[in-house]
């Protein structure tokens, strides 16, 4: 039985809706229209939802600064420090007043989000003015309200959340009010008054005061574990809070297994966070963040220069890299076409041709500007500084082949970046010294394939240059450790770290001792090598010098002679090598009391400095130090300490005021001082020499300590001077 239907004859059968909003209605064969209620605004009005601020919430910055008198504030920062968070904390207290007729905000990614909003405020706020404005466009309805906003005496407040692009607000920025806008770009500028709020990560007090409030923990061990977390995650606000939420998820999980985890270089940031619907509805995964701004900074072009720029940096050091590193003629030459004839190194993806310093600074300022790095310019100098979990995440998207090629390309760009000139710069080596560290760790063991890379030697011999003896004889201990465990005991490389880690050992530890480490290395050496090799050539100058330090000056000059034979028959007279050996012959005979003849030798040497290096060379002024010094050891410290004096002129000219060679030629020239007759002049010059020992190679440095002990011994010789 099939079911019929009920007819109301009283009700009219509506059929349509009329264009003025009513409803057109038909009763009997008549068609009427009933005209639609008036609409009205309903005060205040709101769009869009302010993020929920997160428990135990930092306040970094006064009220007034976000929401004070000025027209716009615009907050701008790395994408997770917390920039939607103050606003959405300080934009609250307006958000709930009804005296404010109006407020949007807007997540303003895009221009088409930041008209439809606008749009939709419109609908809301001039129904009354204009009945037909929802049937407009969306750009026509944005552009009245922004018109409205012009004209209104009501209070508003409009806030445009994570800027992307300014083009995107063209012709929509609110003309007056309080507008505030967060964005990563550093260079947002508001076509009114205003100021810029520049958010950094939380300070430590702040990300331990967070932690500790969101895990619930207490006593000195957790605090320990908090405080190392916090550094572990560079301080970053959403790094920390989903961190935080990953372990109360997980009850048996401690802080300090999360750090243990996060150190795992085999873990992706995805596996460190809670999984997304555990997330707030606010927040993307760390990992996310800032991929929209790494796509947006790369497709400017030369396409791919700014990526690949950003996967070197994601290997440096976060502290800060020098621009030299980046604008090096390796990275230059490898982000050409032109410079890829080498079948080792893989084509790097979408980079054309003609890559230059330009075009490298262009995409490095492209970086910075969306801060995903801090460019800091000085001249022509610089430093290039990432967030370290920045760098985690652009790590955790590399291949392994990638990485490989992404190591050996950093290494090459370290080395190539050191300075050319004989002049030590202390701070460029440290800064290039930290940048292969944090390579070395990050890759390994990408710089042990196919061998040892040569920025493994140099952060030792670096070390070594500055007069961190200490730190160098460590380093090379390590070095030759792994070398043995990956290249082999025999391995040409290995035997060289075992030399540079003998050669550190008799700068520290008793000479004595690296003696007997050259003696059954230059076994190994001669098994290896043969008797000849430069590379054994080079051990028995040590070994020679080292018995030499260790006071048998006799045996250090009969092997000194014996190998100057060979040098001059297998690297020819005028040889540096040779002529180093040379030197190292004089000084020894000079130390076992033949002042004259250490005289001769080093007049003779100095002659073929001068002709086969110049009177510039390190050398050169080397062995003019050794002959002004035997001059005062032959009763004349006068005359010597004449000679010193332009000495040091020379060599601070030519090597720079903080050069160990400089601070070597004042001690000298601050003893002929004492020895010809003014100790007080000795002990003031070595109280400013200590101060510079202290500042450049530190209070316990072997080098202070006898530094020390020289001025106590012209201090009381000046004290006795004064007595009657």
């Amino acid at each position: 039985m099939g079911e019929g239907g009920w007819d109301d004859p009283g009700l009219p059968a509506q059929v349509g809706i009329a264009s003025g909003g009513g409803v057109v209605y038909q009763a009997g064969r008549d068609l009427h229209v009933q005209p639609a209620a008036a609409p009205t605004v309903v005060w205040p009005v709101r769009v869009g939802v302010p993020p929920p601020v997160v428990e135990h919430y930092q306040d970094r910055v006064a009220p007034g600064q976000v929401v004070g008198e000025a027209a716009c504030v615009v907050a701008s920062g790395l994408g997770g420090v917390g920039k939607s968070q103050l606003v959405a904390r300080h934009v609250l207290p307006m958000w709930r007043d009804p005296a404010v007729a109006v407020a949007v905000w807007v997540s303003a990614r895009s221009r088409v989000a930041v008209v439809a909003a606008f749009a939709e405020a419109a609908r809301r706020v001039l129904c009354e003015r204009d009945p037909h404005i929802g049937n407009r466009a969306a750009d026509d309805a944005a552009g009245l309200f922004r018109e409205w906003l012009a004209a209104t005496d009501r209070r508003w407040l409009v806030v445009l959340d994570d800027v992307q692009d300014p083009a995107d607000l063209r012709d929509l920025w609110p003309p007056q009010g309080r507008v505030v806008v967060t964005t990563r770009l550093r260079d947002l500028a508001p076509p009114s008054r205003g100021h810029q709020i520049d958010l950094d990560v939380f300070s430590p007090d702040e990300a331990v005061s967070y932690l500790t409030g969101a895990l619930g923990v207490a006593g000195r061990e957790a605090l320990d574990s908090v405080r190392g977390l916090a550094d572990d995650l560079g301080r970053l606000p959403l790094a920390l809070g989903q961190a935080a939420a990953f372990i109360r998820d997980d009850p048996l999980l401690t802080v300090a297994e999360y750090r243990d985890r996060f150190a795992d270089r085999r873990r992706k940031l995805t596996d460190l966070a809670p999984t997304e619907d555990r997330l707030p509805e606010h927040q993307l995964a760390v990992a996310a963040t800032w991929s929209l701004s790494i796509a947006r900074a790369d497709r400017a072009g030369p396409r791919g220069v700014a990526r690949t720029l950003l996967e070197l940096a994601a290997l440096l050091d976060p502290a800060g890299t020098p621009l030299e590193v980046f604008v090096s003629s390796t990275v230059l030459t490898r982000l050409s076409r032109r410079g890829r004839p080498r079948p080792k190194w893989p084509v790097f993806p979408y980079v054309r041709e003609g890559v230059d310093r330009g075009t490298v600074l262009t995409a490095l300022s492209r970086l910075h500007r969306l801060n995903l790095i801090t460019l800091r310019r000085a001249g022509s100098e610089g430093t290039v500084a990432v967030h370290a979990l920045v760098q985690r995440a652009v790590r955790d998207t590399l291949t392994s082949r990638r990485l490989h090629t992404l190591a050996h390309f950093a290494a090459d760009a370290i080395m190539d970046a050191r300075p050319n000139t004989i002049t030590i710069d202390p701070e460029l080596t440290q800064s290039l010294r930290s940048a292969a560290r944090a390579v070395e760790a990050r890759t390994t063991p990408a710089l042990w394939s196919p061998r040892a890379h040569p920025v493994l030697f140099y952060i030792g011999t670096s070390l070594g240059e500055e007069q961190q003896s200490a730190a160098a004889y460590a380093y090379f201990r390590e070095l030759h450790r792994q070398a043995t465990t990956r290249l082999g005991p025999d391995h040409v490389q290995t035997l060289i770290a075992r030399n540079n880690s003998a050669f550190s050992c008799a700068e520290v530890e008793d000479p004595v001792t690296a003696v007997g480490e050259f003696e059954a290395l230059l076994s190994d050496y001669v098994r290896v090598l043969g008797p000849v090799h430069p590379h054994t050539l080079v051990v028995r100058n040590n070994l020679a010098s080292c018995r030499g330090s260790a006071g048998d000056h006799k045996g250090a000059v009969e092997e000194l002679a014996v190998l100057l034979v060979d040098y001059l028959r297998v690297r020819g007279p005028d040889d540096d090598s040779t002529l180093r050996i040379r030197n190292n012959l004089a000084a020894h005979r000079r130390d076992m009391g033949d002042v004259r003849g250490a005289m001769e030798a080093f007049e003779m040497l100095l002659g073929d400095r001068l002709r086969v290096c110049g009177p510039d060379h390190p050398s050169t002024l080397t062995v003019r130090s050794n002959l002004a010094d035997l001059r005062g050891k032959l009763g004349d410290p006068v005359a010597a300490a004449q000679e010193f004096q332009v000495l040091l002129a020379d060599h601070e000219r030519v090597l720079g005021p903080t050069h160990p060679d400089v601070l070597a030629i004042r001690w000298s020239l601050a003893r002929l001082r004492g020895e010809a007759g003014d100790p007080a002049a000795a002990a003031a010059e070595l109280t400013e020499l200590l101060s510079d020992h202290v500042r450049l190679l530190g209070p316990d440095h072997r080098r202070t300590v006898d530094v020390r002990n020289d001025l106590a011994h012209w201090q009381r010789e000046s004290e006795g001077a004064r007595r009657p």
